[in-house]
């Protein structure tokens, strides 16, 4: 393959983003370069007079992690599309030819992004991007979580006994940096119960089917107006829904409504939203062993219509991006790089996929 003139490569650029490149269409939604002081001091950036090569730029790293949890691509894969695709390297900085991260950089970039907690700064940066091009959170906030399957892991008992003690996979595996590096550890199976609970007429509940699924939880917090997801956090399989919700709430929304489904529905949870002057939306449960009163099933009904909007964020993060992570600190990027799920900004810019 030879280049036809010496401007070929700036004309196939062009043609590109006349086409309509997704990734420029985020440069102009995102500023991205606002998150750089963040992304330095958590990182721990040197000053480089101590010498060495030097590093990537933060930025440039950010982004190849946000697309990279975009596509749902390992490291080895995200190493490769870099040198192959020249939209990326475009949207990344990177020059032709030029030295590009390999997948030990791009994994130990996110192992220190994460583990330095940078990652909850970078989500109240962009929350405040979002209040300065007007979408503010002023119609109530949504809470709900889904499930994020993660491959099974084949271990023996002894390795199983060490996960749950706590250990990390450095310390099961020692010795094996590779082994351990393909090793999830966070994950944990929990039961999934499908479909909507039916009642025979005397009250008792017919039987569920119930699924395991080993993995995480993704709980998050919609603004009611827009969609955007203003909280997240990640949690294994096996932990409570309705525990998270001091996590996900969202103090800065102007209206005190909350919706959520009936795992969220305890005194504590009450309570705390009552301190916050918060005003519970939260579904009621049957009561046990009796027919669900027709007053408590038409408000149960009134907030699902509300409610249903999260859906339509897990849906679009799901079906449209593809939802398969390979540990925890993938999906707190997955999370970041998708806190953009509105069905409107998406139309607004044109973009199949949004990062």
């Amino acid at each position: 393959m030879h280049p036809r003139s010496l401007f070929s490569l700036a004309e196939h650029l062009e043609r590109l983003s006349k086409d309509g490149d997704p990734l420029e269409a985020l440069s102009g939604t995102v500023e991205f370069e606002r998150f750089r002081p963040l992304l330095t001091r958590g990182l721990g950036y040197s000053d480089g007079s101590k010498g060495g090569r030097p590093a990537f730029d933060p930025v440039a790293m950010f982004k190849v992690l946000v697309v990279q949890a975009q596509h749902n691509l390992s490291d080895a894969r995200m190493e490769f599309m870099i040198r192959d695709r020249l939209s990326w390297m475009r949207f990344f900085g990177f020059d032709l030819g030029g030295a590009m991260p390999d997948e030990n950089t791009i994994r130990h970039y996110r192992n220190r992004l994460t583990e330095s907690g940078t990652l909850e700064a970078l989500m109240q940066a962009f929350e405040q991007q979002l209040r300065e091009a007007g979408y503010l959170a002023m119609g109530g906030q949504i809470v709900d979580a889904t499930l994020i399957p993660a491959p099974k892991q084949r271990n023996t008992e002894d390795e199983k006994a060490a996960i749950k003690a706590g250990k990390s996979a450095r310390q099961i595996w020692r010795g094996k940096p590779n082994k351990a590096h393909q090793k999830d550890v966070d994950a944990r199976w929990t039961l999934k119960i499908g479909g909507k609970i039916r009642y025979r007429p005397d009250g008792t509940p017919l039987p569920q089917i119930a699924t395991p699924v080993f993995g995480y939880k993704s709980h998050i917090s919609i603004d009611r107006r827009y969609g955007f997801i203003r909280k997240a956090a990640v949690t294994s399989a096996a932990d409570s829904d309705g525990r998270q919700l001091r996590r996900v709430i969202d103090t800065s929304n102007t209206a005190g409504d909350v919706w959520a489904d009936s795992a969220y529905r305890s005194v504590r949870n009450e309570a705390l939203l009552k301190s916050n002057m918060l005003k519970s939306r939260i579904h009621r449960r049957k009561p046990k062993g009796r027919p669900m009163p027709e007053s408590m099933a038409r408000a149960n009904a009134a907030k699902s219509a509300i409610r249903a909007r999260v859906e339509h964020v897990f849906a679009h993060q799901k079906n449209l991006c593809g939802w398969l992570p390979r540990c925890k600190q993938k999906v707190m990027i997955w999370c970041f790089g998708r806190v953009q799920s509105s069905v409107r900004p998406i139309d607004a810019v044109g973009m199949d996929c949004w990062p």
